[in-house]
């Protein structure tokens, strides 16, 4: 009950909350993702997945390691290695993105104002002379 009070306490008059650790288990963090309200909880979450990810590739290369030593066909290692890379690749991304989610957003920019002469539509053509009916 303590525990309920003081993170209510905290929430109440804005101050910080001892927050706990996120789980490392990814269908924990999963049930984090739909309690984050903060932005900081948010890039730790994408962070905290990112580095799921890592350990993802430390295993995939073991497996792709072990196809090639096992001698399984050359297109199982292939396949391993490219799904290596494309975690590399995602988890990379999220470190890239992660910060902007506890960035403000930028203020958006108002359109630029048109002149004149660009907003009127262009004047119509006459057209050519013809057979009349």
């Amino acid at each position: 009950m303590t525990v309920f009070a003081q993170a209510l306490h905290a929430r109440l008059y804005g101050l910080p909350t001892d927050d706990d650790p996120l789980p490392t288990a990814l269908d924990a963090l999963l049930q984090v993702t739909h309690t984050a309200t903060t932005p900081e909880q948010q890039t730790a979450i994408l962070q905290q997945l990112a580095e799921q990810l890592r350990n993802a590739i430390e295993i995939i290369q073991r497996y792709q390691y072990q196809a090639q030593w096992d001698r399984l066909p050359d297109t199982v290692a292939e396949q391993l290695r490219e799904a290596r890379d494309q975690a590399q690749q995602v988890a990379k991304t999220l470190d890239a993105v992660a910060p902007a989610f506890s960035s403000p957003p930028a203020a958006p920019v108002p359109p630029a104002p048109q002149s004149r002469h660009a907003a009127s539509p262009p004047a119509p053509t006459t057209p050519p002379a013809g057979r009349r009916r």
